[in-house]
């Protein structure tokens, strides 16, 4: 079984935003960073820290949109890199979480097609300083670079801020389940790569 470090870099720089993102896999759930949104920032922080990677990220640029776009895609980069070629990973995760009054599914495949089912049920147009859309869009982002299946549902939950919070919570489950170490050093798939 492999034991090297499961560390990944990943840099974007564009004539509207810089980003630095680096993840340690098997961490202890830390972030540092800012990304110009204190609801993102949160956010991150609870991926972070229930997924057990350590995260540290650091986000500029002209407009919040470009910025929690392109931070969602380096954040995928970074993680595929940790991941190198996907050998001895579980692939799939899976996890239901609660925030109070809300409850979210989360269910990933780290199976090297992106695609996102995103479903917050968010009925306001922003939580705190950040549109919903633009979270929807770092989720489906984070799928798109990561090369992986997402699903989310909010199933229930009166109250925005708790169900954006379930959903990523159970994300950072799924994700903590889907990238751990099998036990078995092969590639999980019956092609014999991802």
């Amino acid at each position: 079984m492999r034991s090297v470090a499961r560390i990944g870099e990943a840099k974007r720089k564009t004539q509207e935003v810089e980003i630095s993102v680096r993840v340690d896999l098997d961490g202890r759930g830390g972030f540092e960073g800012r990304s110009g949104s204190k609801f993102v920032d949160h956010m991150l922080k609870t991926l972070a820290k229930h997924s057990r990677i350590d995260i540290v990220a650091v986000a500029e640029g002209d407009l919040k949109h470009h910025i929690i776009e392109d931070l969602a895609l380096t954040l995928g980069k970074a993680i595929g890199a940790a991941l190198g070629d996907r050998a001895g990973i579980c692939r799939f995760g899976y996890a239901y979480a609660p925030m109070d009054d809300s409850l979210a599914r989360a269910v990933i495949d780290m199976g090297g097609r992106p695609f996102s089912r995103i479903r917050l049920g968010i009925k306001e147009a922003a939580i705190e300083d950040t549109k919903v859309e633009d979270l929807s869009h770092f989720l489906e982002s984070l799928a798109q670079a990561l090369d992986c299946n997402i699903h989310i549902k909010v199933l229930y939950g009166s109250n925005d801020h708790h169900r954006a919070e379930a959903a990523v919570k159970a994300l950072a489950l799924a994700l903590k389940a889907a990238v751990s170490r099998s036990g078995i050093d092969d590639v999980p798939s019956a092609k014999g790569e991802i």
